[in-house]
């Protein structure tokens, strides 16, 4: 099982890296890291597991925040108690997004981002996500709000952007009236 502190931290300069497109079938380790990282997603959610595996908890989770330079995410979205949706998404696209932008009211956190950050992270209300599952097969994914948000943090990871990027350091709340906070 997949261990918090083996979750590449800021710091690590292969986070800035562009992550490289993925050439199906996928390899065995490919899967394996791919499994790994939803069972961490899903167990970080779960209070008792988190505490018993000692996890962060954590929505979504790019293969480059493992060491893997691949372009393929994760997410696990819990839509309800102990319910989840999870996404698995190879060589991902934002194909269309709406005007509306919104940010996390509590701030944006990270897997790989070990402090509390301040600040508002512009991001689209509404996504479509493009891509493939793990057989090759071409998917699409509309995703609003949370999910959303979630969407463009991790396709970001694949860009080598962090989500502290788009805060303005002089001025963290710049332009907050602009956009509708969830």
């Amino acid at each position: 099982m997949l261990k918090t502190k083996e979750i590449l931290d800021e710091k690590n300069k292969l986070l800035r890296e562009v992550s490289k497109e993925v050439v199906f079938p996928l390899t065995e380790k490919d899967q394996k890291a791919i499994h790994d990282m939803v069972e961490y997603l899903t167990n970080s959610q779960i209070e008792e597991k988190a505490e018993k595996y000692d996890l962060r908890p954590g929505m979504g989770m790019a293969a480059i925040q493992i060491g893997i330079p691949k372009r393929y995410i994760t997410i696990v979205h819990e839509v309800d108690e102990g319910v989840f949706d999870t996404y698995v998404v190879i060589n991902p696209k934002i194909i269309s997004n709406s005007m509306e932008k919104i940010y996390v009211d509590m701030g944006e956190g990270c897997l790989s981002v070990n402090r509390e950050v301040d600040g508002i992270v512009p991001r689209y209300a509404r996504v479509t996500v493009e891509g493939y599952d793990e057989k090759g097969n071409k998917i699409q994914i509309r995703a609003r709000e949370e999910l959303a948000i979630a969407f463009q943090h991790e396709i970001d990871h694949l860009n080598g952007i962090l989500f502290t990027d788009y805060i303005d350091k002089n001025n963290p709340f710049k332009d907050k009236d602009r956009y509708r906070a969830i």
